[in-house]
């Protein structure tokens, strides 16, 4: 039964004790992140993926957050978050929560998890606990391969202090001086061009008492340590500690200054590859308090933002060992599956090449007949999506095509239609969005491809960053012209679709092509759209729609209806979303969020939010679909599209998101929301303090994993 409340003029919303702060949440999110490299249900080499992925993720977090909010607290910035916390209370919040999960991280490394790769055959040897045949292997390997490339740097008053690169991995070196006894320190950059773990042969690899060895080898920075006395011949190496810097990575473009937004990215990005200010200093526990105290001075840091580990640095190059060849160790193989309706498909890039030897309809018949919703990594993305492109690139009859692209892959077989298409004399009109952050290079250099091809290339609107994901193929039938279009949760990269989560609506809905039509005019041209159809679109009129629903549903509950709402989105973190999300529970409307990563709303608070509750799954995939469910009275409202609930993506970016008008479609979006909530193996409940607490079955369930039911689902479709 709801539990309908009228709103107490002594409850204020807006109060910071209902709010959770951002930036806390996404550490609860990295905790669970970090938890399935702990979790010994995990296969050992997807739990090391895991580990590594933590890690990655902690070096974006300070490139962008820690270094925001430590610009804040040098400007002078006192402004409160929701939830209440200065921009330095901030940065303490953080370093107080994060410290016990780094240490957590080294020491289930350092202690488990290489033990049991020893186990397997996959071993992580220290320079010191080689034998003699392999000292004297790794010995001549330094020599041809990795002393050409060094270069120590003497720091001296001669020689200041060297600009530390961002991310990089170094080594501070304490030499002596025999003949004045003086004692000098220098720093050699470990180099990156090198692979970070060095490989023994065959015939030097470490062996296991139960499982061949698969491989053995050392970490890179341990191998230039022990054999440091060919950079400093004539002195005595006295000591020798790694350390790793990070630094302020965000860029800073001032659009509306910039004459050539392109050439404005490409000089921040050469800014980025060295970094601005540090805001991190990474070190073995084992470095002397001098040598710290030294290093935290030249790089102009406090005693906050040093973090200290016994073991390695920089475990996000775990990621190297993934690939092992061992599928005993990995999560089953999973190939995305082409759905049934697809399966007669005519590829009509092949019969416009000469080959007239497939039969079958061709994928805009198929549209024709109905809408047609994918799943993604679940249902094959190159079958879909991208034969969708290609076919409408060698299409005769498609006149037009028109795209976002935010991130795309190196090799995007999207890119290489769209070329073809402008070859074949189509119109073809792409935003690229130079603005995604850290694949603003990679997408400088498809802009330029795109362009030299006869693309129309724009880069977006100034104050705006553009995120949908949308494509309009304009196609002349019969006597008429009509659109098709693909509306996105994701981006239009084949690598991520095998590892992200994602919906996509293919349609030729009059309306909806009507709607994209508008949209890239106000992309590309001066058009001021101020209303659509059917899309909702950011930051045009997509927060007062989503902010009406849920009143909404708010007001079906106070006529003595049902209200309910179910959200699966990434992030939510709008503070005004958030309030009226409380106002729909005080009014007795049930809500269910499934929220990836961050969530500054905090649930099950009496008088509040008791109606809401908040779940994240972390597992196999990343989450990255965005679906919303409205009951509406008993008329259901489902949508899905690119935006979460935050303030960026709802006032700061252009977004668009769809309403399901096709019931069959709404009816397996529904389902997908029920089987996620029914998760109970990647399930973690969000708890009115800000913790999360981990979902297992009881005695008498069974184990859920939405993951594997959505598989089970995909192969039914198809077929199999």
């Amino acid at each position: 039964m709801s539990k309908t409340k009228t709103t107490s003029p002594e409850i204020d919303l807006k109060d910071p004790q209902y709010y959770i702060n951002r930036e806390i949440s996404w550490l609860e999110f990295n905790r669970r992140v970090l938890h399935e490299a702990l979790d010994p249900r995990t296969p050992l080499l997807e739990r090391l993926k895991f580990s590594a992925i933590f890690s990655s993720n902690l070096d974006e977090f300070f490139m962008v957050r820690v270094a925001g909010l430590k610009q804040q607290v040098e400007a002078g910035v006192t402004k409160l978050t929701p939830d209440g916390l200065t921009p330095s209370e901030q940065l303490e919040a953080i370093s107080d929560r994060l410290r016990p999960l780094v240490r957590q991280q080294d020491q289930h490394f350092e202690h488990e998890l290489r033990e049991q790769l020893n186990a397997e055959g996959i071993h992580i040897i220290n320079y010191v606990d080689l034998n003699q045949e392999q000292r004297t292997y790794l010995q001549q390997y330094f020599e041809e391969y990795i002393f050409p490339v060094l270069t120590p740097l003497a720091i001296d008053p001669s020689h200041p202090f060297p600009y530390i690169s961002n991310l990089s991995l170094n080594l501070a070196v304490i030499v002596r001086d025999p003949d004045t006894d003086e004692e000098l320190f220098a720093r050699v950059k470990v180099p990156n061009v090198l692979p970070r773990f060095i490989s023994l042969p065959k015939e030097l690899r470490q062996q296991s008492a139960n499982k061949q060895s698969i491989w053995s080898g050392v970490p890179l920075e341990q191998a230039i340590a022990h054999n440091l006395e060919a950079l400093f011949p004539g002195t005595i190496v006295q000591e020798c500690h790694p350390f790793r810097v990070t630094r302020n990575a965000d860029l800073s473009v001032e659009e509306d200054e910039a004459d050539d937004l392109m050439l404005a990215i490409e000089q921040e990005l050469r800014k980025r590859r060295v970094g601005k200010s540090a805001v991190r200093l990474e070190i073995q526990t084992s470095m002397p308090e001098n040598l710290r105290n030294r290093l935290m001075h030249d790089l102009r840091l406090e005693e906050i933002d040093v973090y200290d580990v016994e073991g390695l640095l920089g475990l996000k190059d775990l990621m190297f060992f993934v690939s092992m060849p061992c599928p005993e160790l990995k999560d089953p193989p999973w190939s995305p599956v082409v759905p049934a309706w697809l399966s007669r498909t005519q590829d009509i890039s092949s019969r416009d090449r000469g080959d007239d030897t497939q039969e079958g309809e061709d994928i805009f018949t198929l549209i024709r007949n109905s809408d047609r919703l994918l799943h993604h990594p679940y249902q094959s993305f190159s079958a879909t999506v991208e034969e969708f492109i290609t076919q409408a690139a060698y299409d005769p009859k498609v006149l037009a095509i028109k795209m976002t692209l935010y991130r795309t892959s190196g090799d995007s077989p999207i890119v290489n239609a769209l070329i073809a298409a402008a070859e074949n004399g189509k119109q073809v009109a792409v935003l690229v969005e130079l603005k995604a952050r850290f694949d603003e290079e990679n997408n400088i250099t498809w802009a330029r491809k795109l362009e030299q091809a006869g693309v129309h290339v724009v880069y977006g609107l100034v104050g705006l960053k553009t995120h949908t994901k949308i494509v309009l193929v304009v196609r002349q039938e019969s006597n008429k012209i009509r659109r098709y279009v693909h509306i996105g949760t994701g981006n239009y990269n084949s690598k991520t679709a095998k590892l992200y989560t994602d919906l996509g609506l293919l349609s030729c809905r009059e309306e909806l092509g009507a709607d994209l039509t508008d949209l890239f005019n106000f992309l590309t041209g001066y058009s001021r759209q101020k209303s659509y159809r059917k899309l909702l679109v950011a930051p045009v009129n997509m927060r007062d729609r989503m902010v009406a629903m849920i009143r909404r549903e708010a007001e079906h509950c106070r006529k003595g209806k049902s209200g309910r709402i179910v959200a699966k989105m990434n992030a939510l973190v709008d503070a005004q979303i958030i309030e009226t999300l409380y106002e729909a529970s005080q009014a007795g409307v049930q809500i269910d969020l499934i929220i990836r990563g961050i969530c500054c709303l905090r649930p099950g608070i009496e008088g509040v939010s008791e109606n809401i509750r908040v779940i994240s799954i972390i597992g196999r995939f990343l989450e990255h679909s965005r679906i919303f469910y409205f009951q509406n009275g008993g008329e259901e409202e489902v949508y899905i599209g690119s935006a979460d609930w935050m303030t960026r993506n709802l006032s700061r970016r252009v977004e668009a998101v769809t309403p399901i008008d096709d019931p069959e479609i709404a009816k397996e979006l529904e389902e997908i929301l029920g089987i996620m909530l029914s998760d109970n193996r990647q399930a973690w409940e969000l708890q009115p303090d800000g913790s999360y607490i981990q979902r297992h079955p009881t005695d008498s369930e069974r184990e859920q994993s939405s993951h594997k039911i959505l598989m089970e689902m995909a192969m039914r479709s198809a077929g199999i």
